[in-house]
């Protein structure tokens, strides 16, 4: 482990070249500062950062269950508050197995009860490291090994689950979605969910490509086709109201699908128009919700 380097998340993990949730966790903690104190749930990042006896975080730093990390971060937040620390801060970082489906519970207890804790998912819309099991953040029509696409099925048949929107619902004054192909928006949104008091959350979109099988070197492009799409927005809603969308310029959904062999089950034998037109709508809708549209200028 480099000692000269000025990283809080350094080199020397075992993840993947071009891992989606390894560039997050590097801008995270850059964004967030030296007096964090992270809580991590079981999941890819946990597995790849902390290899025993060796680990990549350079900041104080806890493992807790799949199911827990909001738990045991309300715990801390309540312990630092109580010895007067108020200039350290709580952070959850969890993928989206933990967040969306094993976790909910303990996430809806934190954001009721108000901790001022910030809680990050890195969404890369499957269970990554147990062997790409569908969650509930995986996109309408991806081939899982839960949700396999083949001569009776087309792949996920959910649409992928509103956390953000859950916990607006819950009150959070600060509620932000980001991608790593947008590294300082991503910096800056961490920043600022910290520096607001209260329980905050935001979800990045961390492209994997083992699971969503593209190459490693493509992770940024791949991202942003997602942007560019419309499949993903970046957005901040405060204090219950939208405030910001990130404008595009869109495209169709296609090149985006075919770039990962999660999709490709929609352009082999033979192109599946109706079934990408129902993946084409979702972003049509998602344009229409966030106003992402950049009008052409009359």
């Amino acid at each position: 482990m480099a000692e000269n380097t000025c990283e809080l998340f350094d080199s020397g993990h075992r993840a993947c070249g071009g891992c989606g949730p390894a560039l997050a966790a590097k801008l995270i903690t850059r964004a967030a500062g030296p007096k964090t104190i992270i809580a991590t749930a079981t999941g890819c990042m946990e597995v790849f950062s902390t290899p025993y006896p060796e680990t990549a975080w350079k900041t104080p730093w806890i493992h807790s269950l799949f199911q827990n990390s909001a738990a045991v971060a309300s715990g801390i937040e309540a312990s630092l508050k109580r010895q007067g620390r108020d200039d350290e801060k709580v952070v959850v970082i969890a993928g989206d197995g933990a967040t969306f489906d094993i976790g909910i519970l303990c996430i809806s207890g934190l954001f009721e009860r108000g901790h001022d804790v910030t809680y990050i998912c890195y969404d890369n819309e499957a269970y990554m490291n147990t062997g790409i099991q569908r969650s509930g953040a995986t996109p309408y029509d991806a081939d899982t090994t839960t949700s396999p696409a083949g001569k009776y099925s087309t792949g996920n048949k959910r649409p992928k689950k509103d956390i953000p929107a859950i916990l607006v619902a819950h009150g959070s004054p600060y509620v932000a979605t980001t991608s790593v192909s947008t590294p300082k928006d991503l910096m800056d949104k961490v920043k600022r969910a910290i520096a607001t008091p209260g329980p905050c959350y935001i979800q990045v979109h961390t492209p994997c490509c083992t699971g969503w099988g593209f190459d490693g070197c493509k992770t940024m492009e791949i991202g942003k086709m997602a942007l560019n799409s419309g499949l993903w927005v970046n957005y901040e809603i405060v204090d219950g109201v939208l405030e910001k969308s990130r404008k595009v310029k869109r495209v169709p959904v296609d090149d985006y699908l075919k770039a990962q062999k999660r999709f490709r089950h929609l352009f082999r034998p033979e192109v599946n128009t109706e079934e990408i037109a129902k993946i084409q709508a979702i972003a049509d809708k998602n344009a229409e919700k966030y106003g992402i549209d950049i009008k052409p200028k009359k």
